[in-house]
């Protein structure tokens, strides 16, 4: 955690343009020492072109952006010795072993070879990989490639983590041990900031998290906030052949704000779902679950349920 510091991130008024479009517009928001904070929004939103700005790898048309106090991006490459970054592909280098991977890597970073291996093995035990030391990065399962990622991103010690969709392709178990791991970096007081597509990830892990779309900022908030702010409190799922049928009931139900119909399902946003619930129940023929409202149905109210390419 650094001293002194309100903000380790701090983005304003961010513009980038590619020809005539507007990748990001306008974006601004700002992450506090040691909190995890999540980027959400649909494909082209905008994420990965403002990670690339905050990174020094693109230059904005407009708007300030500051990484622990340095200004970006004219002291980006100051501003990268300090922080950590897990992108999208894990990009290994298959010719070298896992600890050879790490050694490498933390070269870049000016440390003396002594050094890396002095840090080495807290690092594969923190990834889980002690007894993948000698390994090829070819014997490693997915699982081990994005642990392994993870920890060669720590390997300067880095105040800031940039993780950009951390869990895309792993399994379930693979998942809740990276998991495991961020939060446990976050209670040692490293600030994250992480996109994902993950809704239950981001409820998890995030502090605190923006949504965006169009490159602009539409919703900021904790996530329990977001879901009490901006969406029913509970949902009712309609499936089936009567599921059309159950559109218009549902919503002359007293209790139920909003419904609507996506392929063989409706869904009811109900502030009071008892009415709604009783009658379905007398409905043999039905099929249907009542649930609490999460952080998907947030997304998907503030950004559609279109499909973006």
């Amino acid at each position: 955690m650094t001293a002194g510091v309100a903000s380790v991130i701090d983005v304003q008024g961010l513009v980038k343009n590619f020809g005539d479009h507007r990748a990001v517009d306008g974006l601004s928001f700002s992450v506090r020492p040691g909190e995890c904070y999540g980027l959400l929004g649909p494909n082209g939103a905008g994420k990965s072109t403002t990670l690339r700005l905050l990174l020094g790898l693109a230059r904005p048309d407009a708007g300030t952006i500051s990484l622990l106090g340095l200004q970006v991006p004219a002291q980006a490459r100051l501003a990268r010795g300090r922080i950590g970054v897990v992108p999208q592909a894990d990009a290994l280098d298959p010719d070298f072993s896992v600890s050879e991977n790490l050694l490498v890597f933390g070269r870049y970073f000016g440390l003396s070879t002594h050094a890396i291996e002095q840090r080495i093995p807290d690092l594969l035990a923190f990834a889980g990989l002690t007894g993948k030391r000698d390994a090829r990065i070819g014997e490693l399962s997915g699982g081990m490639k994005r642990r392994l990622t993870l920890a060669r991103s720590l390997v300067n010690d880095p105040e800031i983590l940039f993780l950009d969709e951390p869990t895309t392709g792993l399994d379930p178990q693979a998942r809740h041990l990276i998991w495991d791991r961020l939060k446990q970096l976050v209670k040692r007081g490293k600030t994250i900031l992480l996109t994902t597509h993950f809704m239950d990830e981001a409820e998890r892990l995030c502090d605190r998290l923006a949504i965006i779309d169009h490159g602009r900022l539409i919703a900021e908030a904790a996530p329990a906030q977001l879901i009490a702010g901006e969406i029913e409190p509970q949902v009712i799922e309609i499936d089936g052949d009567s599921a059309a049928h159950w559109l218009s009931l549902a919503a002359d139900t007293p209790g139920c704000t909003r419904c609507e119909r996506v392929g063989e399902t409706v869904f009811a946003y109900c502030v009071d779902p008892s009415v709604l619930a009783a009658r379905l129940q007398a409905d043999p023929a039905v099929r249907w679950l009542q649930r609490r409202a999460n952080l998907e149905d947030v997304f998907l109210k503030l950004t559609g349920r279109d499909l973006r390419d």
